[in-house]
């Protein structure tokens, strides 16, 4: 059975994702695609690789995101994503798809021709940067002959890519939709940031009805996209959502468990 596990971006609320994969495969499921924007192109990418749980965990808290030394200069960005490329060449030693032991797709946005792209074979590095280049925040990627940003900048969810060559599809939503009070605004960033999710509620929401069990908790709604001290707390509540989705879905588990 081929089993898609889609993996929405969402900064470091991606490190729910580890729980569901932790999850998941306490209960024998084991994906066979992964399909990844952004924080889920770069667990995506992780795992597909064939690390497991614990080892991805440990990228996302060692990984120092706001590091000064990667300050961009001369870029439009604080941070330069380039310069993350030793961080992932130490855990991905053949920087190419066609070393994945899973299948994966990831999305990036290219920012001069305004297009939605998808990797899925040749150089792996860069696409993966790509694809978490939140704008404003990081540079972008010069990637072959064009720049490119978060993918979530037209595809957050990209249940789709999966959807056609997929048995089921397992979906991944960490940027839960919730209202807020005003004060939850301290900040330009806040609202900016409101403002992005607000975009991707709407077009995340027509996904869902593609998968056959969807993970989007709540609780993570009160988590910025930056809040790394907070990792733990995301990954149990990624975990436990998980468990008690299937728990909850014994029909799912045994469809999915009984080859």
């Amino acid at each position: 059975m081929k089993i898609g596990l889609v993996l929405s971006g969402g900064g470091v609320r991606g490190a729910a994702h580890i729980g569901v994969i932790k999850a998941l495969e306490e209960h024998g499921i084991y994906p066979t695609h992964v399909a990844g924007t952004s924080a889920g192109a770069i667990a995506g990418a992780l795992y597909a690789y064939g690390y497991n749980w614990q080892d991805i965990f440990k990228f996302f808290k060692n990984v120092q995101i706001l590091d000064i030394k990667k300050y961009a200069l001369n870029k439009p960005g604080l941070i330069d994503s380039e310069k993350f490329y030793q961080d992932f060449k130490t855990y991905i030693k053949e920087d190419n798809f066609n070393v994945l032991k899973k299948f994966l797709i990831v999305t990036a946005t290219d920012i001069i021709n305004g297009h939605l792209e998808t990797f899925h074979e040749g150089e792996l590095i860069k696409p993966v940067l790509a694809s978490a280049a939140f704008p404003g925040v990081f540079a972008p990627v010069k990637f072959k002959n064009s720049y490119y940003i978060d993918g979530g900048s037209l595809n957050n969810f990209p249940v789709d890519l999966l959807k056609p060559i997929c048995d089921t599809i397992i979906g991944v939503n960490v940027n839960n939709f919730t209202t807020i009070t005003i004060k939850d605004l301290k900040h330009s960033y806040n609202v900016v940031e409101r403002a992005v999710k607000l975009k991707m509620a709407q077009e995340d929401r027509e996904k869902i009805n593609d998968c056959n069990l969807i993970i989007s908790p709540p609780e993570l709604s009160k988590y910025g996209t930056f809040d790394k001290k907070y990792l733990n707390d995301i990954f149990k509540i990624g975990y436990d959502a998980t468990y008690q989705a299937l728990i909850n879905n014994q029909s799912f588990l045994t469809a999915t468990t009984k080859n």
